[in-house]
């Protein structure tokens, strides 16, 4: 269910964090699913259990995953309506330095070649112009 790349730049837990969001978005990860237990996806990824731990730790700070003494930890039953509350917000302000962008003079060319850059490269932050 995930993979992590170790000589990627993106630290191991967010590449975790963005496997488990795209996983409760897409329907892999049903609300009210049981998450793996820290110790075994930490042997089955070979990763540090502090490292898995800082990532549950993150996705349930996001409202996205809640804990049970001594069960373990599920996906809450509204991570979905979370998440994509999320991303019409980033999506809103896009469209608004969109907008800002356009206003000061930058044209679309220039736009798309940044959004065409972003997806290209691993982290976004070439140079656009």
């Amino acid at each position: 269910m995930f993979t992590i790349d170790k000589l990627s730049r993106t630290p191991i837990y967010e590449q975790l964090i963005t496997q488990f969001e795209y996983g409760i978005l897409s329907g892999e990860i049903a609300p009210d699913g049981k998450l793996p237990s820290v110790r075994d996806l930490s042997q089955e990824l070979c990763v540090n259990p502090n490292t898995l731990q800082r990532a549950f730790n993150e996705i349930e700070n996001r409202g996205l995953c809640y804990s049970v003494p001594g069960s373990g930890r599920y996906i809450a039953k509204d991570a979905v309506s979370a998440l994509q509350a999320r991303f019409d917000r980033s999506l809103s302000e896009f469209y608004a330095t969109v907008e800002a962008l356009k206003s000061q003079g930058i044209s679309e060319q220039i736009l798309k070649k940044a959004i065409e850059t972003v997806y290209q490269s691993p982290r976004g932050k070439e140079n656009v112009q």
